[in-house]
């Protein structure tokens, strides 16, 4: 996205008169300018801006090698035509509403694709949870038309998911394939903590760090998108604890989303499946998308499939697809 010269300096300069008037009107009410949900919010941002930052090649800008990878905050600043200081201050979290023409003007200098950039505009406009009021989120709910659509697929392994990676229901062919996710305890029906804290997980995926870091980087849109989701927060803290790849891929600030493609599993019954995969958003509902597994036509793996559609319906009796309770503990 290109900006007009002057363009976001002029955007920064109205940002800076705003937060002015903000951080007057926080002091009337005895509340501190950078304080509450706010300030978490720009926290966010701030540690995305500096992620970013670090993964820019300084001589594709005229800089030399040097020990810290990636721009200087005064390189980034120039690029996107704002105040070293301005820049400084959203790197902080002290700034955390900047207009859409500066956020332009920071998604070309730190060379964000699409999906990054999508993101950077989510971590600047969204509202905290905390902020919003004390009512929980709704909990996610798979239609019933939905469900039998699942159970329809007897020969490909299908699910939706809906947030923070969680599996909201799936057809049985998909819980053998995988795991049998619905059928655990609410907390622990998220794909990524069974991909970082299962075990079983690495043995299933061959590719399982590129599949692994894929799922934090989803993880991350989430986050942008809901800000100061307790449940949310509970997660990234338990995997957090539980895993060093976690922590380190967390970190980056990396962002993916994953609409089709290809994964190799290996069952431990049938051996060796490669899938391709697409991803299709259910129309009504917000968050919740429908994964469907399908194979190579004439290929070992869809062979190798066949034989687990096979087991799966002679040992499930009546068809119907997994689906977990609805208490959010």
């Amino acid at each position: 996205m290109s900006t007009a010269p002057g363009t976001a300096e002029r955007a920064a300069m109205r940002d800076a008169r705003g937060e002015a008037r903000e951080a007057g009107t926080a002091a009337a009410r005895g509340a501190g300018p950078g304080t509450g949900p706010a300030r978490e919010a720009g926290a966010e941002l701030g540690g995305f801006l500096r992620a970013r930052r670090a993964l820019v090649d300084p001589p594709r800008h005229g800089g030399g090698r040097r020990r810290v990878p990636g721009l200087r905050r005064e390189e980034v600043a120039a690029l996107a035509q704002v105040s070293t200081d301005y820049y400084t201050r959203l790197e902080q979290g002290r700034h955390r509403r900047p207009s859409d023409a500066v956020l332009s003007a920071l998604a070309e200098a730190l060379e964000l694709d699409d999906l990054a950039t999508r993101h950077l505009f989510d971590l600047a406009r969204a509202v905290p949870v905390s902020a919003r009021g004390s009512a929980p989120e709704p909990v996610q709910r798979v239609r019933p038309s939905l469900h039998l659509l699942l159970d329809s697929f007897t020969e490909h392994p299908a699910f939706v998911r809906g947030r923070r990676t969680e599996v909201l229901a799936m057809n049985r062919l998909a819980a053998s394939l995988l795991a049998d996710l619905p059928a655990r305890p609410a907390r622990e029906r998220a794909l990524v903590r069974w991909a970082f804290l299962d075990p079983e997980a690495r043995r299933r995926y061959v590719d399982w760090e590129a599949v692994a870091s894929s799922m934090v980087g989803t993880l991350r849109l989430d986050a942008g998108r809901h800000p100061g989701d307790p449940l949310l927060e509970r997660l990234v803290d338990e995997l957090s604890a539980g895993s060093a790849e976690f922590r380190a891929w967390w970190a980056d600030h990396r962002v993916a989303e994953r609409r089709d493609g290809t994964k190799r599993l290996v069952h431990p019954v049938v051996g060796r499946v490669d899938v391709r995969y697409e991803a299709l958003d259910v129309t009504g509902v917000e968050d919740q998308t429908l994964f469907v597994y399908t194979t190579e036509p004439g290929s070992d793996s869809q062979a190798a499939l066949h034989r687990l559609a096979g087991l799966v319906a002679a040992d499930a009796g009546p068809v119907a697809s997994r689906r977990g309770t609805q208490a959010e503990t």
